[in-house]
């Protein structure tokens, strides 16, 4: 990477963490730092501009805590493209490459949002979603639950039912409806391969949950 590419990055990145100073702990710099990790791994084996990754990975959650304030009616991905657009104002940066960065932003979300069109909006798609899965995910899927205060696992629940954001969004809840369905849609080849191995486990775990829950192990 160029001298003058580091110093866009680390100006980005600068701008970016200022932006998670009371951000929850699902959704926090250290997530944002996770991505980053795994968009320089992706996107290098896909061959993808690193610099527009690296700088997507750092600005795509910038909208989250707007989203988390609107209980979810709002947006973050969307809300995040148009804060980075005006951010990126002031980098030297080629009309082609910010308008990637953008792109990759409003794009990344899982539930809703544009379709990733480029190669760097797909790598960070997978980044963002692999931190979603496996091991960590597990954590962050029972660390968003307990932030909206929800019970452990609420077996009379029917899942279809439950309400997001309440009592009964646990972290079992966003398995079945969400993190189940992840690996599916991973968009890369390197991604697909990270994806299966980290399906594979929290799929285990979520068995082994529902039957220590019950009792039976």
């Amino acid at each position: 990477m160029t001298e003058s590419a580091a110093a866009i990055l680390s100006c980005i990145r600068e701008q970016a963490q200022a932006h998670f100073s009371h951000a929850k702990g699902s959704h926090d710099w250290d997530h944002t730092l996770r991505v980053h990790r795994l968009c320089r791994r992706i996107g290098a084996a896909e061959r993808a501009d690193l610099l527009v990754t690296e700088a997507a990975a750092y600005l795509h959650d910038i909208g989250r805590g707007h989203q988390d304030r609107a209980n979810g009616t709002l947006c973050h991905a969307e809300k995040g493209a148009a804060m980075a657009r005006e951010m990126l104002s002031a980098c030297p940066l080629s009309d082609e490459r910010r308008e990637n960065i953008i792109h990759c932003i409003a794009a990344h979300r899982f539930r809703r949002g544009d379709t990733p069109r480029t190669v760097e909006a797909r790598v960070l798609f997978d980044a963002d979603k692999l931190d979603a899965i496996g091991a960590v995910g597990v954590a962050r899927a029972f660390l968003f639950a307990g932030e909206l205060g929800a019970r452990l696992h609420s077996p009379e629940v029917d899942v279809a039912q439950a309400k997001a954001y309440s009592i009964d969004d646990t972290g079992y809840r966003e398995y079945l409806v969400k993190l189940s369905r992840i690996r599916d849609r991973v968009l890369t080849d390197t991604g697909r391969r990270l994806a299966d191995e980290r399906h594979r486990f929290m799929a285990e775990f979520f068995d082994r949950f529902l039957e220590e829950y019950e009792g039976e192990r």
